[in-house]
């Protein structure tokens, strides 16, 4: 094919293959082919790792990738954990951001304790800080409390306002004041709010639940027990349409290794 006859040993080419037929383990180049020189690995990978941050669903890909991810989400929940008893921390904002800050280092200790001498001290300076990985969003910032959750599927996610919410559960008299109300309203609009935490705020306090959601809904017979769960799926329809997908990244030898490269030549 005159198109790979270009092609040397260590170049990087972008291109489409298509399977000639599920019976075969064949494949055949589809159109243009992109040839980098082999000195733009670092650059192609960083494009690759940042790729994958933006769509995770392309782990959907590569059966082995996804299970390595879950295997990561899952390691990560336990470190959390483990540190602080419990998966679910309801905290002012300071109180979060430190708390990320000591499990985010916790992490990175961990990881380095793993490594052998030279690969803990390149590991030190690689990847973001520790303000970068516990810093939370403004509106977390302006926020009463912030729930720090370390779920099982949703991985970590952080709810603002949510131990005005845990009150009104524990206590449904405080239902009276209708700003708890609002924000149970919020939250059960809110498209970007899994039913996760609806569940959650349910689970901690069984003994409300049908209470607090009589007054919200204005339906004297509801009940969580047999109308949560529909209620759930008529307000996150679209969090039921789509597939659970990890956090986590992982990322091939290969492709570690043209990272590592990257930040060395960037240093130099």
């Amino acid at each position: 094919c005159r198109a790979l006859r270009k092609l040397r040993k260590g170049m990087f080419v972008v291109a489409r293959i298509v399977p000639v037929h599920p019976a075969t383990d064949d494949w055949l180049v589809s159109g243009n082919l992109t040839v980098y020189p082999s000195g733009a690995g670092p650059e192609l990978a960083q494009d690759a790792v940042q790729t994958l941050s933006a769509h995770p669903q392309l782990l959907l890909r590569n059966p082995e990738m996804r299970r390595r991810a879950w295997e990561l989400e899952a390691e990560a929940r336990a470190d959390f954990v483990e540190l602080f008893g419990t998966d679910l921390l309801v905290l002012e904002p300071p109180q979060a951001q430190e708390r990320l800050r000591e499990y985010h280092r916790h992490r990175q200790d961990k990881v380095r304790t793993e490594l052998d001498g030279g690969a803990a001290e390149r590991a030190e300076g690689d990847g973001p800080s520790l303000d970068e990985l516990s810093g939370l969003p403004q509106e977390l910032l302006d926020a009463e409390t912030v729930a720090v959750i370390y779920d099982e599927t949703e991985g970590l996610c952080y709810y603002a306002d949510f131990g005005r919410l845990d009150a009104l559960f524990a206590d449904p008299a405080l239902g009276r004041d209708r700003t708890h109300l609002t924000r149970l309203r919020e939250y059960l609009n809110d498209d970007s709010v899994s039913p996760m935490v609806i569940r959650r705020l349910v689970q901690r306090h069984p003994d409300g639940a049908d209470a607090v959601f009589r007054m919200l809904l204005r339906k004297p017979a509801f009940t969580w027990e047999r109308d949560g769960e529909a209620l759930l799926r008529r307000r996150k329809k679209s969090h039921y349409e789509r597939e659970p997908l990890p956090g986590m990244t992982p990322v091939g030898t290969r492709l570690a290794e043209l990272l590592h490269r990257g930040k060395g030549l960037k240093r130099s």
